[in-house]
């Protein structure tokens, strides 16, 4: 006979639906400023000239921009359920492509910790606690950052013209990608972490177990599958700026685009900022300026490529959310009726 289940409480409802409207707000008021920011830069080059630019792109041109960009995050899904199953979670290909696009809705938060909101649909859909999933989103933010880094040094070494400061930023990425997937060395980091903090040893101790069970994500052929992956799905995004460059008719090459669009990206996460939102334009704006590009097709190139990336993703979260929170609920009630 089961036991009881506490009912729970009747707040819950109206804090789910308080908590989802800050969020909702908070992706509001981004994109808003996002605009504003593009807007005012367009209105001090010229509304003219930047509308003309923008009049330029055809509704195909827009749908192969999405298009790129959905095939970033088809290679980015792929390699989280790649993960998933290394890490031996029962889980299938589409019920993981579901947790990885759900949590783009959550992109726009501090450091995107929001996109947590992954692992509490596995506990609720495997009965997997968060410190046993942790190893998961450790180790897909790491090989972004290497399969980015990678990238990024191909592009120094290939483009034309170099890019200001792509050098520091790609090894500060590859070094943090290195130490993460490195499970020895990522446990020596966080126990000198905690001999110079002194505080929080369950905290500390929970870091240090996640950091241990990495193990199983060192075989070379997961590594090289998962960098090859990121590597598609970032190359397919930066493509993407390449040809908005050339439909507006500032062609800089392939590999200074690429070069732009990820140390933008970049620059734009190092920043702490949500979705990277501010600094990551600023970043494209200037590099693009550097390579000769005038302020009028800068601007509305970073805003298309921004909203057909960043926006895009955040769109399609939004729209899986409400399913994945469905999807898990479910699943979680499946398991205790078992």
């Amino acid at each position: 006979m089961k036991p009881l289940t506490q009912a729970p409480p009747l707040v819950e409802a109206p804090r789910l639906r308080s908590r989802r409207l800050r969020d909702l707000s908070l992706i509001l008021g981004l994109l808003i400023l996002f605009l504003a920011g593009i807007g005012g830069l367009a209105a001090a080059t010229g509304w003219e000239e930047t509308l003309h630019q923008l009049s330029r792109l055809t509704a195909l041109q827009v749908a192969v921009l999405l298009g790129l960009s959905l095939a970033n995050y088809l290679c980015r899904g792929t390699r989280w359920h790649l993960f998933a199953r290394t890490l031996g979670l029962p889980t299938h290909f589409l019920q993981d492509l579901r947790h990885f696009i759900g949590g783009f809705a959550m992109t726009v938060t501090p450091g995107r910790v929001g996109e947590l909101i992954r692992m509490r649909w596995l506990r609720r859909e495997t009965g997997w606690s968060v410190d046993r999933t942790a190893p998961l989103v450790l180790v897909d933010r790491a090989s972004d950052l290497a399969a980015m880094a990678i990238l990024l040094g191909l592009a120094i070494a290939l483009s034309a013209a170099g890019i200001s400061g792509a050098i520091p930023v790609a090894l500060l990425a590859l070094g943090t990608a290195y130490v993460a997937t490195h499970p020895r060395l990522l446990a020596w980091c966080v126990t000198q972490a905690y001999r110079v903090i002194g505080r929080w040893p369950r905290l500390f101790g929970r870091f240090r177990q996640t950091a241990r069970s990495l193990r199983a994500f060192s075989q070379p052929g997961v590594l090289s599958t998962a960098l090859a992956l990121g590597a598609c799905g970032w190359l397919a995004e930066g493509f993407a700026l390449h040809l908005l460059l050339i439909w507006m008719g500032a062609d800089i090459g392939f590999w200074s685009a690429v070069g732009i669009f990820l140390f933008s990206t970049l620059a734009g996460g190092l920043t702490g900022a949500p979705g990277g939102v501010g600094g990551a334009e600023a970043a494209m704006i200037a590099l693009l300026k550097l390579q000769g590009v005038p302020l009028e097709v800068s601007v509305p190139a970073t805003a298309v490529i921004r909203l057909t990336t960043l926006w895009f993703a955040i769109l399609l979260g939004l729209a899986v959310f409400p399913f994945a929170e469905r999807c898990s609920k479910k699943a979680a009630h499946d398991l205790e009726n078992r």
